[in-house]
């Protein structure tokens, strides 16, 4: 569908001999025109902010909206306002369907402008956009029970009617490449539309272990996989193609927005492409474990890829059913974080004590009187092997409990 988009604004720069941008009814970017024109002022602030970070600031939203395009049912014309950041006028065309606006086509004006001819193609190519616009957003909503069964639906018969119905309803979209995507934690109904989704639902939030209550563990704080996920199923040109799916997340994430002050900031995590909607319950708790992983592992994030997240592919699924090991209970308690953290970092390190006591800003003496410590607490030997093998996955699985 992102090439769909491009092609129309592509269309429409040909037309009007301007580049254009297509922007949703949230101006959120979605197409651009290429830019090849030396005039320095052919790249404002708005339109450079609006391109580098595929959306425009509440302010900007708010002047360009005075101009009534929101109603409007053709051309826009909004002149420059240099102290806002607008050194260029802008030719609005409004992109509607079914009298409802659904997002919008900019251009910069010039002298002389597009004569009415020329706007009026540009506009019926607008209609072709509000078209794709209406229908993706309504496909995603409506496909929201079916999405919900196949990530929620019990292994075996169940789930094969569910991803049955999942297929019927898709059509000829079931075809092909898709990725399955977890934002969590997310807060009210899921937005009204992504750009390149087939379907979004938002997964209620559930009980885990040691979690009887739903209060979220340890802190307060519910953990990903626990709380409220929206859940995004994209559509993929190829396997390799995982750039757009990351950058749709990323503009997702602000609007997270948890109004509950336990729940965590957002991360996204986004499961490796599917060729048949069948393997989607398994694609899900890849995207669940990423978005794990992005929490344990800050520099995974905020949106964590699970072909790219090592050691916590195998993590996820040990934390998903935890075995607290008799050893490791104490050094996992509040009274022992620092304890714990000196000896995840020392196992990070390879054991070296020099790296480990570098990256913990203390002296190696002190150190060796932790990992000491460490040894008493467990009963474990930092010289084995096997013991330290132990007591690094215990580590590490606490970060996604």
């Amino acid at each position: 569908m992102k090439g769909d988009y491009q092609d129309l604004v592509d269309e429409i720069s040909a037309l009007l001999g301007a580049p254009a941008t297509l922007e949703n009814r949230d101006f959120r970017l979605i197409a651009f025109g290429a830019h090849d024109s030396d005039d320095d002022q052919a790249m404002d602030p708005v339109r450079t902010r609006s391109i580098l970070t595929r959306q425009s600031t509440p302010a900007v939203r708010s002047w360009f909206e005075g101009f009534g395009i929101a109603r409007a049912t053709g051309p826009v014309h909004i002149p420059a306002a240099p102290e806002a950041g607008v050194f260029r006028g802008r030719i609005c065309l409004p992109v509607r369907r079914r009298g409802i606006v659904q997002g919008y086509v900019w251009l910069l004006d010039q002298d002389p402008g597009p004569g009415p001819a020329e706007l009026a193609a540009a506009m019926e190519v607008a209609q072709r956009i509000g078209i794709l616009l209406d229908e993706e957003a309504k496909a995603g909503a409506d496909l929201s029970r079916e999405f919900l069964a196949v990530l929620t639906a019990a292994r075996g018969w169940q789930q094969d009617m569910a991803v049955a119905a999942l297929r019927t309803a898709l059509g000829g979209a079931a075809e092909g490449l898709h990725a399955a995507v977890c934002v969590a934690p997310w807060s009210g109904e899921p937005p009204a539309s992504v750009p390149g989704a087939a379907a979004l639902c938002v997964v209620p939030g559930g009980t885990g272990p040691g979690d009887p209550d739903g209060s979220g563990g340890a802190g307060g704080r519910t953990p990903p996989g626990r709380a409220p996920a929206l859940a995004v199923l994209l559509r993929l040109r190829s396997g390799d193609a995982l750039a757009p799916a990351v950058a749709a997340m990323e503009r997702l994430l602000p609007r997270a927005g948890a109004a509950d002050p336990r729940l965590r900031p957002a991360t996204a995590g986004v499961a490796d492409p599917v060729r048949t909607l069948s393997e989607l319950p398994a694609a899900w708790e890849q995207a669940v474990a990423a978005a794990r992983a992005a929490v344990a592992q800050p520099g995974l994030g905020p949106v964590a890829r699970w072909a790219e997240i090592g050691p916590y592919r195998l993590l996820a699924a040990l934390a998903a059913d935890p075995v607290e090991d008799p050893s490791t209970r104490a050094l996992l308690g509040p009274a022992h974080r620092e304890l714990a953290r000196t000896a995840e970092v020392f196992l990070d390190c390879a054991g070296q004590a020099g790296r480990a006591a570098a990256a913990l800003g203390i002296h190696r003496q002190t150190l060796y009187y932790r990992l000491g410590r460490v040894e008493q607490l467990t009963g474990l030997d930092l010289d084995e092997g096997e013991d330290r093998l132990l007591l690094h996955m215990a580590l590490k699985a606490a970060r996604l409990a």
